[in-house]
């Protein structure tokens, strides 16, 4: 192997080794030059010195005698030193004795000289006497060339630093001599030979250690080296094995892998066939799934419309003169319909969530009011001995934003379930926040459920056993439903039951709150109430009235009730009545079951008295206390008249083909006070439309000959009438239809079978709407 010679370690350590040299060689050649400059500078002040000290005395006797003569020998003689290109005698009175002087020498190294000694000097001494040395006799001055003094120095600088450059340089290639046979050149044997050797060979050949350096660096390295060749000597045959025995499993795997590939072809076969069939499968699935879908719509369309004539046709029958056995027979006939439609409402809730097309709002609604009035509603499905309450918490928000449809039906579900297993006792809907959730909860004392059924009531078409469903009915949809709507809302419905306990059922929502609560209003008064502790009443009572300001206070039934007279006396207890009058005379609040109130000719000797159904709203009775407090005439207010039996002065186009929802709706209208007119079909409504104008159109969505989408969109499309609302009519209730009816250009839908209260409110929202333009 051949190496630079300037990339060679001897090559490298001598460069080192005499840079360092050269350094401090010339360092100590500077060191010795500077020595000789100061005694060279020493050596002429002392000449100098020496021949001004043997001038001294003789040119003191030349200045005392005034010898002329004397004087310039004496100069003349001192011209003769190398240093002295100068010299004058003077007296003591300034007077010039002789003055001798010489060129100076022309030397190369003048400006150097001149530069460290002085380019020249004039020493000037005074002349006397030894015997009188305070007289000055004259002066004897002399101007000295340093050119000679110093150009010896510089040639002994010269000789000194070559001297010391040669030794350098002497030095220098001693050791690259050295160096090269002590270092270098058992180095590059060394190399040579590793160089040579093969590492892949079974048994490498030994690497030589160059004689005399087998307990140095360069032995440690051969040694090392040999070690690494039998190292490496034994992992190449360790590899080789294992190639060997890789190439013997390669081998093996490719014959495995061959028969994992014919396997993975059948494989793929059958997977493909499956796929195909899967395909099928979830062809079938959404067929069956869009077949499941037409036949709910239709199924809603067929079950609706013959609903919407049977529940409309019993509530006109209600409206007329009827015996009292009649009004009972046709009002659990009207409220066997509304369970009905209920069912079917839940069944098809079920669908929309199976399908994910429910849809939730975000409205404000005041909760306490729509859980009172829901409470209300259900009074009638309560058994005679059950109370039924609605408590909200003091403080409770006055407004929040949900979907009260939605909220309605959680309440209504759970209302439902309580009434129904509920025989005896309580059942309170209770509003509170409980953190940021709002809690609706129902309390029921009835049959109660065993833990181990708890799991099961959740899921649809299950209740808690079989005895269950024998004794007292159902369908098992409500809890399920209300489940899934908590879930929707991000909610939690739970329970805590007890059998033969009762049950308690809280669903959380966390609904925002829109509108904080009002202030409790403040009145004044006194006001006693005669129910027993433990009832809804008594905790209502207990609750707000003594919030609101009055002087309250409550007695037990069989308390005596002599000279008490309160502003307004309020109880729930029917035994209690004789006992009451004539004995108080203050005004009576009678709080009953739904549908127990007392005859008329009962009342009439009661009076001033009021009679309210169970559950008494807050607002009600607050407005009851309002009106008596604040000593209004005697007798308490009867109940205001129903919105519903307000006149309303409105033309309405109703396009309805089936004969008996043309009664339903017809009648209803014509008892509000509207002026109806009926097509059967679109193609009439829109002739109807020409000849004259109307404030409303109620347009049935399937007909003959032209149906109501097809009617919709022409009127729209023509232009005449753009601000006219149209209602749809329509007995199928799947979320689709809604966005259907809202393509096709109707304001505002209404499934059938519709109530009353339904028709009356879009009639108010639609034509006394300032927004709604009248056509013509």
């Amino acid at each position: 192997m051949s190496i630079k010679f300037n990339q060679r370690l001897s090559y490298k350590q001598a460069r080192l080794t005499v840079l360092l040299g050269l350094i401090l060689g010339t360092l100590l050649s500077l060191v010795q030059i500077s020595l000789d400059y100061a005694s060279s500078r020493d050596l002429l002040k002392r000449q100098i010195a020496s021949l001004l000290e043997v001038s001294q005395n003789p040119a003191s006797r030349i200045a005392y005698n005034i010898d002329r003569e004397l004087a310039l020998e004496l100069t003349r003689g001192l011209l003769r030193s190398e240093s002295i290109v100068g010299a004058r005698i003077t007296d003591n009175e300034g007077t010039l004795l002789a003055a001798v002087e010489r060129p100076k020498a022309q030397t190369p190294h003048r400006f150097i000289t001149d530069a460290l000694f002085g380019r020249s000097l004039e020493i000037e001494t005074n002349l006397f006497l030894e015997h009188r040395p305070e007289e000055k006799l004259g002066t004897l001055s002399v101007a000295i060339d340093t050119a000679a003094l110093g150009g010896r120095f510089i040639d002994r600088a010269e000789v000194t630093l070559i001297s010391g450059f040669l030794r350098t340089m002497l030095f220098t290639a001693i050791l690259l001599v050295v160096f090269y046979f002590m270092l270098t050149k058992p180095l590059v044997t060394v190399v040579g030979h590793l160089s040579r050797a093969s590492p892949g060979a079974a048994d490498p050949q030994h690497l030589p250690c160059p004689r005399g350096h087998e307990r140095d660096e360069i032995g440690v390295l051969v040694r090392v080296a040999n070690q690494q060749l039998d190292r490496t000597a034994v992992e190449i045959r360790q590899r080789r094995a294992a190639e060997d025995r890789l190439t013997a499993y390669l081998d093996e795997l490719e014959s495995i892998v061959a028969a994992r590939t014919t396997e993975l072809e059948a494989s793929n076969q059958r997977l493909s066939q499956s796929n195909q069939e899967l395909d099928e499968a979830r062809r079938t699935a959404l067929e069956m799934a869009q077949a499941r879908s037409a036949f709910l719509a239709n199924m809603s369309h067929e079950i609706r419309t013959p609903l919407n004539g049977l529940l409309g046709m019993i509530a006109l029958t209600l409206d007329s003169p009827l015996t009292t056995e009649q009004r009972q027979q046709l009002a659990i006939a009207h409220d066997s319909g509304k369970v009905l439609v209920e069912l079917l409402n839940d069944i098809l809730d079920l669908s929309k969530f199976d399908a994910g097309q429910l849809e939730l709002e975000a409205l404000p609604f005041d909760l306490s009011v729509l859980a009172e009035d829901t409470a209300n509603l259900f009074s009638q499905n309560a058994a005679p001995e059950v109370e039924l309450t609605c408590l909200v918490q003091p403080g409770f928000p006055a407004m929040v934003l949900g979907d009260p449809m939605r909220i309605r039906q959680i309440i209504s579900n759970l209302l439902s379930n309580a009434l129904k297993f509920t025989r005896h006792g309580r059942v309170d809907v209770r509003l509170q926040t409980v953190g940021e959730y709002i809690r609706i909860e129902v309390r029921d004392t009835g049959i109660g459920i065993a833990p181990e059924a708890q799991h099961k009531i959740f899921k649809p078409f299950t209740q808690a056993g079989a005895a269950i469903t024998r004794q007292f009915g159902g369908t098992g949809l409500g809890l399920a439903l209300t489940s899934n709507l908590c879930t929707a809302m991000q909610g939690r419905l739970n329970i805590s039951s007890r059998a033969g306990v009762g049950s308690r059922f809280y669903a959380d929502l966390p609904l925002t709150v829109h509108t904080a609560a009002y202030p409790a209003p403040q009145l004044r008064g006194r006001v006693w109430a005669v129910c027993d502790a433990g009832t809804g009443l008594a905790e209502l009572l207990d609750e707000y009235l003594p919030r609101w300001g009055l002087e309250y206070q409550r007695f037990n039934s069989h308390e005596s009730l002599e000279n008490i007279q309160p502003d307004l006396l309020i109880t729930d207890c029917l035994e209690c009545l004789p006992r009451l009058r004539p004995a108080v005379a203050a005004p009576l609040l009678l709080v009953t079951a739904y549908g127990n109130f007392l005859p008329m000719e009962q009342a009439a000797a009661l009076m001033p008295i009021q009679q309210l159904a169970r559950p008494l709203a807050r607002q009600g009775l607050l407005e009851i206390m309002r009106s008596h407090l604040d000593e209004q005439p005697p007798g308490l207010p009867g109940p205001a008249t129903p919105e519903g039996n307000a006149p309303r002065q409105a033309r309405i186009l109703l396009v309805e083909d089936n004969p008996v929802n043309q009664l339903v709706a017809k009648g209803m209208l014509s008892k509000l006070g509207c002026e109806v007119e009926v097509a059967i079909n679109g193609a009439e409504g829109l002739s109807a439309l020409e000849r004259q104008p109307f404030d409303l159109v109620l347009m049935d969505c399937n007909m003959p000959v032209m149906d109501g989408y097809e009617a919709s969109r022409r009127i729209r499309e023509s232009g005449r009438w753009p601000g006219l609302p149209i209602i749809a009519l329509t007995a199928n209730a799947m979320p689709e239809e809604r966005e259907r009816c809202k393509a096709a250009g109707m304001s505002d839908y209404l499934s059938k079978p519709f109530r009353r209260e339904e028709l009356i409110g879009l009639i108010d929202h639609w034509v006394s709407a300032p927004h709604a333009p009248t056509n013509g």
